[in-house]
């Protein structure tokens, strides 16, 4: 999935002393006929849980009028995309020659490293689409690596009155086979009416609570859709109940804090302004870096890269500094 903002601001990914619930804030996906989209990181507040550095939650969207998902080829560096859906299906494509299907359930995490293009469409069947996209920053002696892709469908699992579905990590001895370049946690829980739930969890991680549906309590406060509820290291526990009378569903993220100092900005991850402003040049240059999709047949070949801000893209600097 693409930031598409016309106008994307940098975003400088470091830790910070955040530590509460953040809000989404709702964008376009996809050009003149886009889906909105619930973004709650990264922020100001806290670009970072763990590597994870992007979290989009859309839908459910009502499709049948063909207004889907469509995004052109796009490119990315220095990240690994996790998609992930509730309801509906999505068509990938990608400059390492793979084509697939995102469906319900199943973990697809593309690795761009040095370079990679990709489209996502949702297909002719899908009526209802509904999910998270979410991004994980990869650690500096990883970030050039090679185009890669996965693809792995998790159990379901019952721990108290919540159905479990790691997709990466390891979450209450259910562990997942994809490998990352950080320590991660990803998973959906859904919880049952009037549900809770205390898990087990690594405690030098940080954890995010992503709410989908329904009424949840986490981290000392009561969620509402999209709404994101961060816990610092430091716990072995997290508790959930839900609130309300009908089911819940969230995706829990965690990870163990990613130290280094990054710049976001558009599709890019980097370390510096000379980066992003080499990435953003060899894109709109059609460089060899990011390839080529075969087979999407959009109105638009590929996104061009908005403009670079008339100011230098400085990192963040790390609390206390």
């Amino acid at each position: 999935m693409s930031n598409v903002d016309a106008a994307p601001t940098e975003v400088a990914c470091v830790a910070s002393p955040f530590a509460g619930v953040l809000h989404p804030r709702e964008v376009p996906l996809g050009g003149p006929r886009a889906i909105r989209v619930r973004r709650t990181l990264p922020q100001r507040e806290r670009s970072l849980i763990g590597a994870w550095c992007f979290a989009d939650h859309y839908g459910p969207h009502d499709v049948r009028g063909g207004t889907g998902m469509d995004v052109p080829p796009h490119p990315h560096t220095g990240l690994q995309t996790v998609s992930w859906l509730f309801s509906g299906e999505v068509e990938h494509r990608d400059s390492a020659g793979v084509h697939a299907m995102v469906r319900p359930g199943e973990l697809n995490l593309m690795t761009a490293g040095a370079g990679i293009c990709h489209s996502e469409v949702s297909t002719g069947t899908t009526t209802v689409l509904h999910g998270v996209q979410l991004w994980v920053a990869l650690p500096d002696g990883a970030r050039d690596t090679g185009r890669d892709f996965a693809h792995y469908a998790p159990p379901r699992h019952t721990v108290g009155g919540a159905t479990v579905q790691v997709f990466l990590g390891e979450l209450e001895g259910e562990r997942s086979p994809v490998h990352t370049f950080t320590p991660l946690l990803g998973a959906q829980l859904d919880l049952d009416p009037g549900a809770e739930v205390t898990l087990s969890i690594d405690d030098t991680f940080e954890h995010g609570v992503l709410l989908d549906r329904g009424e949840v309590e986490a981290c000392g406060s009561v969620l509402a859709v999209a709404d994101l509820a961060y816990q610092a290291p430091g716990h072995s526990a997290l508790h959930l109940a839900n609130r309300g009378d009908g089911p819940a569903r969230l995706v829990l993220l965690g990870g163990a804090p990613f130290g280094e100092q990054l710049v976001m900005w558009w599709n890019f991850v980097g370390r510096s302004h000379d980066d992003i402003v080499a990435y953003r040049e060899q894109w709109q240059n059609h460089d060899a870096r990011f390839g080529a999709v075969d087979g999407y047949r959009g109105t638009v070949t590929r996104l061009p890269a908005p403009p670079l801000p008339h100011a230098t893209l400085r990192p963040r600097p790390a609390p206390g500094v």
